[in-house]
């Protein structure tokens, strides 16, 4: 028995609407058409799919056995002819996200679900964790994209380096507030607050100090700029971090100034190399570059 897909639109139609003309007219094709259609459907299954009564063609007893499946059958086409469509619009489909737990709670929600409101259809798993098993993940094929600090590459890792420019923060009605820029020599007998001290950014920092023949004044260390924004706005000290951050909390009260000599964080964009990224993929990666474009350093 070989059923065709038309056959089955033929026999729902008449058997919704109870005659060949009105179910030609809904599937916009001739009566002749579904006559014969409807024939080789009977044809097919063996057995007839219709009496007529009163001027009605009505379900056999047989034929109403088959009718809820064939419902399903058609139903779930629909569906997936639709999440086709959305498929190919960019509207649905599901987004695997890690990054830095500092981009979890600050700039990444907003860019997120901006991304969202035009998507609906779209679902998203969002986890947060350190460097390392960003990188773990990625590797493995688990998410489809991570955002991470910059690191040396690995072969198994596609990555798009932004550099991101720097500043230092104060707490509110610091002394220093009167300068328009800060630089080492400033913060010589201030308590900082920093990156941890293995991190890439530290070291950058650290050279950039001892170029000034300044050594970094070191009072807290914490692994993500949102928790020395925090700390900092609470008059614990004093800290040069990432411009983003430092704007995702500007409304604490943190004074935010110029840091020369300049220094960047490089933050990566990563994904897996030998698995063909799904548009939306793409898309999102390419929406949350584009949120960053007032924060990237100079050239």
């Amino acid at each position: 028995m070989a059923l065709r897909l038309r056959q089955l639109e033929a026999f729902k139609s008449v058997a919704q609407l109870g005659s060949v003309t009105r179910a030609a007219e809904h599937l916009g094709i001739s009566q002749p058409a579904v006559s014969r259609l409807l024939s080789s459907f009977s044809d097919s299954v063996g057995f007839d799919v219709f009496d007529r009564r009163g001027g009605r063609l009505v379900p056999t007893q047989e034929s109403r056995y088959l009718l809820s499946e064939v419902g399903r059958l058609l139903d779930s086409l629909d569906h997936i002819e639709q999440l086709t469509h959305d498929l190919t619009a960019r509207k649905a489909g599901h987004l695997r996200i890690a990054c830095l737990p500092g981009f979890a709670t600050s700039h990444l929600p907003s860019v997120l679900a901006g991304f969202l409101k035009e998507r609906p259809n779209i679902t998203v798993t969002l986890e947060p964790d350190r460097p390392e098993r960003i990188l773990e993940w990625i590797i493995g094929e688990q998410y489809d994209c991570g955002i991470t600090e910059g690191f040396n590459g690995h072969p198994a890792v596609e990555i798009e380096t932004v550099h991101m420019r720097t500043v230092c923060i104060l707490p509110p009605d610091h002394p220093l507030a009167e300068k328009f820029e800060i630089g080492p020599q400033d913060l010589a007998n201030e308590r900082m607050i920093h990156t941890r001290k293995d991190s890439v950014f530290y070291r950058d920092l650290e050279s950039c100090f001892s170029q000034q023949g300044v050594r970094i004044p070191s009072w807290i260390e914490t692994r993500q700029f949102t928790a020395a924004c925090m700390l900092v706005a609470q008059g614990a000290g004093v800290s040069v971090v990432s411009a983003v951050d430092a704007h995702e909390h500007k409304d604490k009260g943190l004074i935010i100034r110029p840091f020369l000599p300049s220094i960047v964080h490089r933050l990566a964009i990563v994904r897996p190399i030998h698995t063909p990224p799904s548009m939306i993929t793409l898309e999102f990666i390419q929406t949350f570059v584009d949120s960053l474009e007032p924060f990237k350093a100079p050239g």
